[in-house]
């Protein structure tokens, strides 16, 4: 008999770059498959205001070009007011507003249904520290 469940789970990043891009569908599916959700929805999303959660192509180029878009729309620079309160992230900030804060994905037959190119990243614009990813999965389990 099917009923409904709800799973959650944390993953913790620690870049070694400030800026990073990181690649997390393998460990976002193995979350997926742990909950016992068959069909439902997957909801990732960062714990902090400059970090993002985006679906794209894995692949570098287009990486790199996504790194080089935001820059060019949120260059890193010392003129913003948010850096007159002692900060030096607003770039940050801006950066993770232009990508998606978080993303819902579906669960179909127990697994991450996704397009044939769509993989799921983490993008870190003041990193260096360690930062959470809240996994939470809703829907329905065979159990």
């Amino acid at each position: 008999m099917a009923s409904m469940k709800a799973h959650t789970e944390y993953l913790t990043f620690n870049t070694s770059k400030r800026y990073e891009m990181v690649h997390i569908t393998d460990q976002v599916e193995r979350i997926v498959r742990q909950s016992g959700v068959i069909d439902g929805l997957c909801f990732v999303s960062p714990m902090h205001i400059t970090a993002a959660i985006y679906v794209n192509d894995h692949e570098n180029g287009l990486i790199e070009d996504i790194g080089t878009w935001l820059e060019k729309l949120a260059p890193s620079w010392p003129g913003y007011k948010h850096h007159q309160t002692g900060e030096d992230n607003a770039d940050a900030h801006l950066k993770a507003l232009l990508l998606h804060h978080e993303t819902t994905l579906p669960i179909t037959r127990g697994r991450l249904d996704l397009g044939q190119w769509q993989r799921i990243f983490y993008a870190e614009f003041d990193g260096q520290r360690s930062k959470r990813v809240i996994v939470k999965i809703l829907g329905v389990s065979a159990e």
